[in-house]
């Protein structure tokens, strides 16, 4: 099974545009992406519905929650209250009630493959996943842990390989998995990447050949950034698209 995972798409419809025209180039048998398709960006309808149109499932992520009433966020930082705040008054009731209805896992049992926003170890707690430190509070529940765990949140791309008493961090880039390990990999962001890397960051999996492909595509940032600023949404939110971070 050929699987295209998405992330993190923060309400920029050009960034997850070019992603799904770009994966109508791959042979995919099915699509999944990992939350938090709404904050920061100035299109949360247009991306709800094509996250919606094209990923088979979809799993919850923090902002998701915060803008369907499911977390507290009165702790995030002002410009980040004020998007989301404005997201939840722009949706549609379809969109909302989606939010709402999204689970915080995915279990992909014939492809081995766990889907989550963040760490698996508290799904509620939307915790990051992007230094071995952290990883390594995922091995008291090894046993427990598919082949392959798949997360965003950090909106870097990062790839973790574990066994039973060890973490080794790995470089970012195409890899084939091996027997006897288990990996957390965090696939990046599609609309807001953190990595200095302003393209749209997505991946590829085949379950069958156990390979695993990091991808990135290049979108119309300056429509992106423009619709944010229309917003009057954080202007830094609309900046920080040019310099990927």
């Amino acid at each position: 099974m050929r699987l295209g995972i998405l992330s993190d798409v923060h309400a920029n419809y050009e960034a997850l545009s070019a992603v799904v025209e770009a994966f109508k180039q791959e042979d995919i048998d099915a699509f999944y992406c990992l939350g938090d398709t709404v904050g920061y960006g100035g299109s949360p309808n247009e991306c709800a519905d094509l996250v919606r149109a094209t990923c088979k499932a979809t799993v919850l992520g923090n902002h998701d929650a915060a803008v369907a009433g499911r977390m507290d966020y009165s702790y995030y930082y002002e410009a980040a209250r004020q998007a989301l705040d404005l997201h939840a008054k722009w949706l549609s009731r379809d969109n909302m009630d989606w939010l709402k209805a999204l689970p915080y896992q995915i279990m992909l049992d014939a492809a081995g493959v766990q889907l989550c926003h963040g760490s698996p170890v508290r799904l509620e707690e939307f915790e990051y996943i992007f230094a071995p430190e952290q990883a390594r509070e995922c091995l008291p529940m090894y046993d427990r842990l598919a082949p392959l765990t798949l997360i965003g949140h950090s909106h870097l791309c990062k790839v973790f390989a574990l066994t039973s008493t060890t973490v080794e961090e790995l470089p970012p880039v195409d890899f084939d998995l091996e027997a006897g390990k288990k990996y957390i990999c965090s696939v990046g962001s599609v609309g807001q990447p953190r990595d200095y890397d302003n393209r749209a960051s997505y991946i590829l999996y085949d379950s069958d050949r156990k390979i695993f492909e990091f991808k990135r595509v290049e979108y119309d940032i300056e429509t992106a950034a423009d619709k944010v600023l229309r917003a009057r949404l954080e202007r830094n939110f609309a900046h920080r698209l040019f310099i990927g971070v």
